[in-house]
């Protein structure tokens, strides 16, 4: 019978994206410099937003918060992934594994009910224009913005305490470069069927709900568009979601691949690359996505950078 080791010396060993020693230089280049990308991508994205008075509506006030959560979301796992690819030292902490995946679980739902937020503001803008600024006033859109911020940081604490009470006497080798729930599990020697419930509950109720909000909100969408007689009102008026549906799929599309297919086709190999794509990459090119394909955002960045070139030097 395996005694527990107490919590506070406990220390995991993240194996990283790959044990090739060789790819740690490369891997080093490549991740900080899509780190640095969503930061500066998405720290733009939120000024930009917050210093123009053209953008303050309920859809950037949603971008906005979108831009942070991005942010926030690459800096749980990305700063220490590059720390121990640098300092060849896999190790982490109980402690900080366990805060590492509280933030990420909060800033990973946050992500699914922004983006359905983001979905339901544009089907009552094209659907229901007349009401609109009623309907998603400031309130409401505060209400809905804390709301979300509300429900993840409580969803994370659930899985959280639900990890902290298990014991790890198994292996402290983490298959994944950072600190995620079905890795971490895999290593516990407790009974782990109470996680697996919540997870399966919980979990698939804060990400499948969201995505049912998100696709009738653009069937509804696409069916108002096709109402349009002429072809330039149907461009311009699917113009205005088009970035956020491809964020969307993005996002979306990994997490699907990731969580919902046959428990036969699992890999750890593959479900890395999935936690790269929607972790990583997804973020840095979010800001992208809305700026190349939105008027209004490009606009606002040419006066910004106008504005700044244009300042005298003190």
């Amino acid at each position: 019978m395996h005694k527990n080791k107490p919590l506070g010396l406990i220390e995991f060993i993240l194996l990283g994206i790959t044990e090739r020693v060789e790819l740690s230089g490369l891997l080093i280049a490549v991740f900080l410099v899509m780190y640095l990308i969503n930061l500066v991508g998405n720290g733009t994205m939120i000024s930009v937003i917050s210093g123009s008075s053209q953008l303050h509506t309920p859809m950037y006030f949603f971008l906005c918060n979108l831009s942070f959560v991005d942010m926030c979301f690459t800096s749980v796992t990305v700063p220490k992934m590059l720390s121990n690819l640098i300092s060849n030292k896999k190790t982490i902490s109980y402690d900080n594994c366990i805060t590492q995946l509280y933030f990420f679980v909060a800033f990973a739902t946050a992500e699914c009910i922004l983006l359905s937020i983001m979905a339901y503001d544009r089907y009552v803008a094209i659907c229901n224009p007349l009401h609109y600024i009623t309907i998603m006033n400031k309130k409401v859109c505060l209400s809905m913005s804390a709301a979300s911020w509300i429900i993840s940081f409580l969803n994370a604490l659930v899985h959280t305490l639900l990890v902290h009470r298990l014991s790890f006497c198994k292996s402290i080798k983490i298959q994944h470069f950072f600190c995620d729930l079905t890795p971490m599990l895999q290593l516990s020697c407790t009974d782990t069927s109470i996680n697996q419930i919540v997870i399966f509950s919980e979990a698939s109720l804060l990400s499948i709900v969201p995505f049912i909000i998100i696709l009738i909100s653009y069937i509804r969408i696409i069916t108002a568009i096709l109402k349009i007689q002429s072809t330039g009102g149907r461009l311009k008026t699917f113009s205005t979601c088009s970035s956020h549906l491809t964020v969307v799929l993005l996002f979306y599309g990994t997490v699907i691949f990731m969580y919902f297919r046959p428990s036969s086709s699992y890999s750890m190999e593959k479900d890395k690359i999935s936690s790269v794509v929607y972790n990583v990459v997804s973020p840095m090119l979010n800001p992208f996505i809305y700026s190349l394909r939105n008027r209004d955002v490009k606009t606002a960045l040419k006066q910004a950078l106008q504005k700044k070139i244009s300042s005298p030097i003190v």
